[in-house]
């Protein structure tokens, strides 16, 4: 059953390319357009401010006719947007193109999670949702640096190319599959309606904290490596990170429906903060390869982790729930590659950032150990045996069980 999620595997890897791709090539992008790097960068601003905003106002107003056309919807907006960032003649459009990409991948993100989830049996909703996860995992650790080889030998045209036609072949992959994609439930009332959930309102918060340590700490790893004297691993260090967040995200579905979120909600920012820490203090190769991988691998697990924890018992609000984690996480993301360059920009040492990082990194971590401790800590015994209110009319005679009511 679990290998029917795969199309949605394939869709979210094109996400995962396009959302850190153009950071490889934005000089080459600002050469062709005339214009300068920071205005180039402002896509990237436009991208995750139309994905923060679309995944959770538009994912179930797609969904209420059909899953599997909102899903397909979603990725032609997705392919548009990408497709006009391929031709766009000047700054004016490439922005704009930003933000109908970045609405698309914002629904699609939200829908195929829910949608992988409820393709499965309770038992493999934690492997389901960690496989798009791995996709986004993926594109980011192979589809970033063969973005940049393209832009290098050829240019950023082809580059965002590359996004279009991953884009298509999942289009196609899903088209195929349409008639298996379960309808999703209707979510009802304001959208907003489930950050009232404590649990689901500090998700959330902990899910943004962790995209500002995590992914906009990454932003700045290879000026951190040239600080510390280590330029001639800086390669090597991203792959470490990426090869960490694949394999986590590939292995963490397993532990997630065998013993629940629990324990990982504790675990992976610890290692997080870990990880964080050996890179601040100490210097070698060998330390930062293995905290690198560490931090990749706690990083992107965090996610599908964070998912279960508050999707599990409420999986028809899954897709709103995946909505705002998601647009937390990507905003989180931008936020900490903005502090990152306001720091190093009021004369902070780039191999410093890692030791800030640990200030998102540990408030994170204490959101999230009140997830486990509290919001998802198992009824007593006390609580499970508490006695039922009577039934009304108790000590009338019962009625003929031909009449009673069902459930009564």
């Amino acid at each position: 059953m679990i290998l029917r999620v795969w199309p949605l595997v394939a869709a979210s890897i094109a996400l995962g390319i396009d959302a850190y791709v153009l950071a490889g090539v934005l000089p080459s992008i600002a050469g062709s357009l005339a214009t300068t790097v920071a205005v180039v960068g402002l896509g990237v601003t436009a991208f995750t401010a139309a994905y923060a905003l679309a995944g959770p106002l538009l994912s179930g107003m797609l969904t209420r006719g059909s899953t599997a056309g909102a899903l397909l919807i979603a990725l032609g907006v997705f392919n548009l947007g990408n497709l006009i960032t391929v031709v766009s003649p000047g700054i004016g459009v490439f922005l704009a193109s930003r933000v109908v990409a970045g609405a698309g991948a914002g629904v699609l993100t939200a829908v195929a999670t829910a949608t992988a989830a409820a393709m499965v049996a309770d038992h493999e909703r934690g492997r389901a949702m960690a496989m798009v996860t791995f996709g986004l995992s993926t594109g980011t650790v192979a589809g970033v640096p063969t973005g940049m080889l393209i832009g290098d030998r050829l240019n950023w045209r082809w580059t965002m190319g590359l996004v279009v036609a991953v884009g298509i072949l999942s289009m196609i992959a899903l088209a195929a599959t349409a008639r298996s994609i379960p309808p999703l439930p209707s979510v009802r009332g304001p959208v907003f309606g489930v950050l009232r959930s404590a649990k689901t309102a500090v998700g959330v918060v902990a899910a943004f904290l962790l995209g500002v340590a995590s992914l906009g700490l990454y932003t700045y790893l290879l000026p951190m490596a040239l600080e510390q004297g280590l330029q001639g691993w800086g390669f090597a260090l991203v792959w470490a990170w990426g090869i960490g967040g694949v394999t986590g995200s590939a292995l963490v579905g397993r532990p997630l429906d065998a013993f629940g979120p629990r324990a990982l909600l504790i675990v992976l920012p610890l290692v997080l903060l870990a990880g964080f820490a050996a890179i601040w203090l100490f210097a070698s190769p060998a330390a930062w390869l293995v905290a690198a991988a560490l931090w990749g691998a706690a990083g992107w697990s965090s996610v599908p982790t964070l998912q279960q924890a508050l999707t599990g018992d409420r999986p028809e609000q899954a897709m709103p729930i995946v909505a705002f984690q998601m647009a937390a996480t990507y905003l989180g993301s931008a936020f900490g590659a903005a502090t990152g360059s306001s720091l190093l920009a009021a004369g902070t040492n780039a191999g410093d950032l890692a030791g800030w990082a640990i200030v998102p990194a540990a408030l994170a971590t204490l959101l999230t150990v009140w997830l486990s401790m509290v919001a998802l800590r198992p009824r007593t015994g006390h609580q499970a045996a508490a006695p039922a209110r009577p039934p009304r009319g108790a000590g009338v005679p019962a009625r003929p069980a031909g009449l009673r009511r069902a459930g009564r």
